[in-house]
């Protein structure tokens, strides 16, 4: 019997702790149901307060381990706590500066959902876009260049007369305008005298209406007008010509080292060799085409070739080369010519027309600054010359000077004497004179 007893006092003593367990157990997930659903159903933005912020009395930094009873306390006052907050009059959130105490109960540690974010950045104000400014057009601003102006005036002066009664004066003008595209106008007036012992003296006013151009590499030059005379027809004048460098080579500090350049014309017009051939009214059609080579910068070599057809029928042919060597303040030269007509019509038609006649001659120059305004040139040539199978000196003698009054201003004089035939006199010589002169007005 006390066995007996004392194995039901003994069962009736663990069922008395198997009750005491299973209530605090119990307990233990009434309290935590409980926190749990209070903290679901706060709003997202109230966080848990850690224990060491709840009041001064509460904070104990050197607490690190609790025992449960404890902890299910503290659960319960959290709880009543953020009851208080979420019905308090005056509720704020408060984000901790600094992160906060662990808190092993509090809600987002079993619920990571439930763990607040930090506080948005204040988004940084957008910078007022600059107001665009008001494009301006290509003109503002720039004066837009005339559509023409005046680049240049050049009188030009020449008599030339022979010691058989023949003179020959040209007085002409020519004014250069610019273009807004750069290309240019020419006009060109003057008044004009042929006069012959054998004919009465002939008066001449060209009127030339000019262009220069260019398109791509080659220069375009294009005259045109009429040749008006005090006692005779109206000549249409008219010459085209064209410039085209072939080939070019620049030296290392940007200074021509050698150039050729094609040159081709077209000409037509009266022929103005002396009175009598305009009082017959001879007009021509020449071709000339010729070559510049400017071998290297001290030495450059000229020829031509020209075709004439005259309205008389007749046909002519002329060459002509000059190779010069500059050396210094000097320069030396060779210089080849010759001249052919099919017919010599001379008498009849007044114009020298030989069937061959040949010049060849040396030429030495010097030019030199006189001073600092004044540059002059002097030079010579001795050669010989052919004329109907005969031979005999050719001599010419020149000088010129070039004065610079300022850099828009300058003038040329000339003065030249030949023997070098222009007319058949038999035996007798040849003597030719001419006095050049140009003033250069730049603007």
């Amino acid at each position: 019997m006390k066995c007996l007893q004392g194995q039901r006092f003994n069962i009736i003593f663990i069922n008395s702790h198997f009750d005491l367990f299973f209530w605090c157990v119990l307990q233990y997930l009434f309290l935590f149901i409980g926190s749990l659903g209070f903290s679901i159903l706060l709003p997202d933005e109230v966080q848990a307060i850690p224990i060491n912020k709840l009041s001064p009395h509460q904070e104990s930094g050197d607490v690190q381990k609790y025992s449960h009873h404890q902890e299910l306390q503290q659960l319960s006052i959290n709880s009543q706590i953020l009851l208080e907050q979420k019905y308090a009059p005056e509720f704020s959130v408060i984000y901790p500066s600094t992160k906060p105490s662990f808190l092993i109960a509090a809600p987002e540690n079993f619920n990571p959902g439930l763990k607040l974010p930090p506080p948005p950045k204040p988004k940084p104000k957008p910078k007022p876009k600059p107001k665009p400014k008001p494009k301006k057009s290509v003109d503002d601003g720039k004066k837009k260049a005339p559509t023409l102006v005046i680049e240049s005036l050049t009188p030009n002066f020449n008599l030339s007369k022979d010691n058989f009664g023949q003179s020959n004066q040209f007085i002409e003008e020519t004014a250069v305008f610019r273009l807004r595209n750069g290309n240019k106008l020419k006009f060109t007036t003057g008044f004009n005298s042929f006069e012959q012992s054998t004919v009465d003296m002939v008066t001449n006013i060209p009127l030339k209406f000019g262009w220069e151009g260019k398109i791509n590499k080659t220069k375009l030059f294009v005259n045109g007008g009429l040749d008006l005379f005090n006692r005779l027809p109206i000549v249409p004048n008219l010459n085209i010509k064209a410039e085209s460098p072939i080939f070019s080579k620049v030296r290392a500090d940007g200074k021509l080292q050698s150039l050729l350049v094609g040159i081709g014309t077209v000409e037509y017009g009266a022929y103005k060799f002396n009175a009598e051939t305009l009082d017959n009214q001879i007009t021509f059609w020449r071709i000339r085409p010729s070559v510049y080579w400017q071998i290297d910068p001290n030495t450059s070599l000229f020829s031509l070739a020209q075709l004439g057809f005259f309205n008389d029928g007749n046909r002519e042919f002329q060459s002509f080369s000059r190779l010069e060597r500059k050396l210094g303040q000097f320069s030396v030269a060779v210089n080849l010519f010759t001249w052919s007509f099919q017919q010599d019509l001379a008498e009849d038609s007044g114009y020298f027309s030989p069937p061959d006649f040949i010049v060849y001659n040396a030429e030495i120059a010097w030019k030199q600054d006189i001073f600092k305004f004044l540059s002059c040139r002097l030079s010579a040539t001795l050669g010989r010359q052919r004329l109907r199978g005969t031979w005999d000196n050719a001599t010419n003698y020149q000088t010129s000077c070039t004065a610079k009054f300022s850099p828009g201003l300058e003038l040329d004089m000339g003065y030249a004497f030949s023997n070098v035939r222009e007319r058949d006199t038999g035996n007798e010589l040849y003597k030719n004179e001419s006095f050049t002169g140009q003033l250069r007005i730049k603007f």
